[in-house]
């Protein structure tokens, strides 16, 4: 049984983690019959919002929030988790784009936080597949040189990860693409969804597509 790290950033389209994208793909995972880990980088989220006004309130845990959507069962990032896991998924929202890095200030020139750099590094030199959703790619771009992924058909994010020195490809939300160099396997989930149906489906095309990584 395959053991699979949802690399979540808090709780929320807004600030964290959206939460369809991490339910549809932890769904796709639980289908397998195979066993989730949760995690999430012990930090400050660079930003928390009022889901009602949208605006700026007091800063919270990504690990806390995180929480929220693992259902208290989450474990602060930690390279040693690779020891013990055959993929990771990492759904959008902005958390991916502001606290795991921030790609939604600096564009192409975007930083990755360093806990996390050194955990998508690592896992990419020991051949461990890495799934990413909606903005996530972004951040998997910027950690593995050259690498091939989608975020759809907004050609606007793929023109900036291009100047990353990577490929993007269109996808339909329903599908994903798979760079089998790289182990990478990505789908634009809400860049072009329409709702979490299309999202789900994303996902579990993802899923799949790991599935054959994982067992090469």
């Amino acid at each position: 049984m395959f053991r699979i790290a949802i690399l979540l950033s808090g709780c929320g389209n807004m600030d964290g983690a959206e939460i369809h994208e991490s339910v549809a793909a932890a769904i796709a995972i639980d289908q397998k019959g195979w066993n989730i880990v949760y995690t999430a980088p012990d930090v400050p989220q660079k930003r928390t919002v009022s889901y009602m006004s949208g605006k700026n309130i007091a800063p919270r845990n990504a690990l806390e929030e995180s929480a929220r959507i693992a259902r208290g069962s989450v474990n602060a990032l930690a390279e040693e988790l690779l020891d013990s896991i055959d993929a990771i998924v990492i759904p959008g929202g902005m958390g991916a784009a502001l606290t795991l890095c921030d790609f939604a200030l600096r564009e192409e020139s975007c930083q990755v936080h360093p806990e996390v750099e050194a955990f998508i590094k690592s896992a990419h030199r020991r051949g461990i597949p890495i799934g990413a959703m909606c903005i996530a790619p972004a951040l998997v771009a910027r950690c593995i040189p050259g690498v091939a992924v989608t975020t759809g058909t907004d050609h606007g994010t793929a023109e900036k990860i291009r100047k990353m020195g990577c490929e993007h490809f269109d996808c339909s939300p329903e599908e994903s693409y798979t760079d089998n160099k790289n182990r990478v396997v990505t789908t634009p989930a809400y860049m072009t969804a329409d709702g979490p149906a299309q999202v789900l489906k994303g996902a579990e095309s993802m899923i799949n597509a790991l599935e054959k990584l994982i067992s090469l």
